[in-house]
């Protein structure tokens, strides 16, 4: 009866309120667990939420879903939602290399090529439905435009003012490779335009689509043997292909910092999809509403407004490397970016068009056909011609941008012109 007493009385402050010990089995521990449970939902949400001054922007996105149902202000709604849409596509990158430092390098590398230009591919996805076949093109064309001359210019720029007493160097046989797939890319892209514009396919029109599909699979064959390459055998997607040496790989280690779990990643993954995509749905709605309102080309708002809205996080982080003298990191950022919508986000999109009976073909007109396979020279040439980089290298990239995005200010569609 004492040792049963004893027990009865036996109690522990929770809460500041005396628990006996019986209770503490029964109730105390889930209510503990609950408590973990919400706290670390709460520290999830301010390390991915408010850890990034982007975030700023994220209130656009609401904003630009009550001005669609309340105003008919189309140009309006189409910045509120690029604004909206960029500090997601930063975030999605952020989980994306997150769950990454859990899987490993070869999972880590599919992830990466699966995520890291999602809102690209979302955005397209949209427009595709929506029959908007043209500004699907334009606005991948811009995306490897805007990677390949705005983000490497802008990452050489920076990083050779801050190095400028001495030369910055990364690895040309990375640069060789990825130099490689795009102008298999260029020729995919180009020989549809060039049966087009010749006239001499067997069956008008259908031929070239037969054509576009054809080199699609091909294409994603090539891009899957990449990675295949690039993954196996290798300890980082940065590494030096045929180099003895990876500098950058110790460094590149240290950034990796376990900051969420991998449940918390793969949620905010799902999370940030889902409203990237609602929020897309605007945006492509917006289109041609905001290149009357803006008295903008719908060529120019799809190569090179649209393209902002993806690129934010490449942008962001290729300077930053760049700036910390991590020139690897930044070439596998920019390029392979650029790598993985010309190989990967193009061909897929022509495959997703094959199955929603939309005709998307890798015909993408004369004027942005040269416009690629003009950039792609410029870059290769100065990525294979020394492997050095500095300020004067990134100024001339950025102005070649300009004088890409003044040309595509003043081009008229032919094939707009023709529905007109």
């Amino acid at each position: 009866m004492m040792e049963n007493h004893q027990i009865e009385m036996g109690a522990l402050k929770a809460n500041g309120l005396d628990v006996p010990n019986g209770v503490l089995r029964s109730s105390m521990i889930p209510s503990w667990s609950l408590h973990t449970t919400v706290k670390r939902v709460l520290q999830s949400i301010r390390t991915v939420i408010f850890t990034s001054k982007l975030n700023l922007l994220m209130p656009f996105g609401p904003a630009t879903i009550v001005l669609y149902y309340t105003t008919n202000w189309h140009g309006v709604i189409f910045l509120f939602s690029m604004l909206g849409i960029t500090p997601l596509a930063e975030r999605l990158g952020y989980a994306t290399e997150q769950l990454a430092i859990y899987t490993g390098p070869t999972l880590g590398g599919l992830l990466n090529a699966t995520f890291g230009n999602a809102t690209e591919m979302i955005i397209a996805i949209y427009a595709l439905k929506n029959g908007m076949i043209r500004v699907v093109q334009q606005s991948l064309l811009g995306s490897i435009l805007s990677n390949m001359l705005l983000v490497v210019g802008c990452a050489f720029f920076a990083g050779g003012i801050i190095h400028r007493n001495k030369d910055q160097v990364f690895s040309k046989a990375t640069a060789v490779v990825n130099s490689g797939l795009l102008l298999m890319a260029v020729m995919g892209l180009m020989f549809p335009a060039v049966l087009h514009f010749t006239k001499s396919e067997i069956q008008q029109g259908a031929s070239e689509l037969a054509l576009s599909r054809f080199s699609s699979c091909i294409m994603l064959v090539a891009y899957a043997s990449y990675l295949y390459f690039q993954l196996s055998a290798r300890n980082s997607n940065y590494s030096q292909i045929g180099s003895e040496e990876v500098p950058n790989e110790d460094a590149t280690e240290e950034d990796e910092e376990v900051e969420i779990s991998m449940w918390e990643a793969i949620a905010w993954l799902a999370v940030l999809t889902i409203w990237i995509s609602v929020l897309s749905e605007y945006l492509v709605n917006a289109i041609e509403g905001a290149s009357d309102s803006l008295n903008l080309p719908v060529a120019f708002i799809s190569v090179i407004l649209l393209p902002i809205v993806g690129n934010a996080a490449e942008h962001a982080s290729a300077i930053m490397f760049a700036m910390k003298d991590k020139l690897d990191i930044t070439i596998g950022v920019a390029i392979g970016s650029s790598t993985q919508i010309s190989m990967f986000v193009i061909p897929f999109c022509v495959v997703v068009g094959w199955m929603m009976g939309q005709k998307m073909d890798l015909n993408f007109q004369l004027f942005e056909t040269a416009t690629l396979f003009i950039t792609v020279l410029v870059v290769a040439f100065m990525l294979q011609q020394d492997g050095i980089a500095n300020y004067l290298k990134g100024l001339m990239l950025v102005l070649c941008y300009l004088i890409v995005a003044a040309s595509f200010f003043v081009h008229v569609d032919p094939q707009a012109s023709d529905d007109d």
